[in-house]
């Protein structure tokens, strides 16, 4: 198994695919998350940030912006060992966030709020698997009230 982590999606099949309805109820993506070293600004801004304390601006961005489009933050933690399986590189953080439906994520990284953050996510990941996953069927809901 080959694993390439990304900024954006690389091609038009992964573009097309988020417009489509996906799947019924609410969608959890997983993110596993690889920082730069150094924080790195498109623009060129002078900056002492790490990618990691880049990034952070942008997720403590996201937390707020998420429930205006019906979805929540619902996990976020550092990666610190690997207990099976082989991967070259590891990630550095696993976040995990619902979202009622795919579209959700579609409008929330849409959103003018969403665009404005996003310079911080840019400029701090080295590349990242996003992962879409739905409950397994009898699990419980851990958001059912």
């Amino acid at each position: 198994m080959e694993v390439i982590n990304e900024v954006y999606p690389s091609s038009e099949e992964q573009i097309k695919s988020m417009g489509e309805p996906g799947p019924e109820g609410p969608i959890y993506m997983v993110n596993l998350l690889k920082f730069k070293d150094k924080a790195e600004y498109k623009d060129g801004r002078a900056t002492d940030l790490t990618g990691r304390a880049a990034y952070m601006i942008y997720g403590r961005a996201v937390s707020g912006i998420l429930p205006k489009f019906g979805g929540q933050a619902i996990f976020g933690a550092d990666v610190t060992h690997l207990s099976l399986g082989q991967v070259e590189d590891l990630w550095d953080e696993v976040a995990i966030a619902m979202y009622p439906r795919r579209s959700a994520m579609i409008e929330m990284t849409s959103s003018p709020e969403w665009l404005e953050a996003s310079v911080h996510r840019e400029a701090g990941l080295a590349g990242q698997l996003n992962i879409e996953t739905v409950l397994a069927q009898g699990f419980p809901n851990p958001l059912a009230e």
